[in-house]
């Protein structure tokens, strides 16, 4: 398996830039992909992001299993930490976000206004993985097309200062992974979701990843989505990959094959996922 591992120039100036200008801010946006909570979370936001309150935006719910995302919503309120899951393009989404940030702000806000200090908006970094869609969902806070929009990871490669409303002003910054993947695992999760550029990994690699996860959590998908018996889904992963292979028309052509999986994937066409399993509310874990 070819080793994963994307970190540019301009993600360690975006990695210095945070740093310099977090103290800017009143609230950290951690955004991170609903279907892998765990995998697309940076360390280094933790690191930079410091004592400053912080909440966790799940993003792409609708593509994510909801009950994985209400268990990772149970397990982060089991540890204090904030967090909701959204649809970036739901009109009520400005609102909520706005609200919540008030909450966790509510005892700064008071104090200055007590202190008499002009009433201000909060200010907020945003943050998060490559294509985990948070120029989506600035566009859709600010009400225009403020930053750019792709498919393509590592669209957004500087900061700017946005205005969502008279109580909340944003940092966007570019989607920054790390120097270092801690595992290849990690890896896998962040190419099946789309935060990786995709000629930075062996297709075929990731499409058996995706399909070994697939035959043990979402196997009906995959028999209905290409045409399957419940005898193919024993298998060998290779082997099962060139099954789809044949039987989606493309003969032994298993790089395109591994290509249409992955899509599939991402699309819905296999349902909604989430490759990160929710710890049980008790359990340590390290996000």
């Amino acid at each position: 398996m070819a080793v994963i591992q994307w970190f540019p120039g301009h993600m360690a100036k975006a990695i210095r830039q945070m740093e310099e200008n977090v103290h800017l801010v009143d609230i950290v946006f951690e955004l991170v992909d609903a279907r892998i909570p765990a995998s697309s979370r940076n360390p280094e936001v933790a690191r930079i992001a410091k004592n400053k309150p912080h909440l966790i935006i799940l993003t792409k719910k609708d593509l994510a299993d909801p009950q994985q995302t209400a268990a990772w919503l149970n397990y982060y309120r089991s540890q204090n930490q904030p967090a909701f899951a959204i649809d970036s393009r739901a009109n009520v989404t400005p609102k909520q976000i706005t609200k919540i940030a008030m909450s966790i702000l509510a005892d700064k806000l008071a104090a200055e206004q007590a202190k008499g200090l002009k009433e201000r908006p909060m200010r907020a970094m945003t943050v998060g993985v490559p294509n985990v869609g948070k120029s989506t969902l600035l566009n859709h806070l600010v009400n225009r097309k403020a930053a750019q929009v792709g498919d393509t990871p590592g669209v957004t490669k500087s900061q700017q200062w946005l205005r969502s409303n008279k109580h909340l002003e944003l940092l966007d910054t570019p989607g920054i992974l790390w120097p270092k993947f801690k595992d290849q695992e990690t890896a896998q999760k962040l190419a099946v979701t789309g935060a990786i550029k995709e000629k930075l990994y062996a297709k075929d690699d990731v499409a058996l990843f995706a399909l070994n996860f697939f035959r043990k959590y979402h196997r009906a998908a995959l028999i209905d989505r290409y045409h399957l018996a419940e005898a193919d889904l024993d298998l060998s992963d290779v082997d099962l990959l060139l099954k789809i292979t044949e039987k989606v028309g493309m003969r032994d052509d298993y790089l395109r094959a591994s290509d249409r999986l992955i899509l599939d994937a991402r699309h819905k066409k296999l349902g909604g996922f989430t490759l990160d399993r929710a710890p049980e509310v008790g359990d340590s874990h390290n996000d």
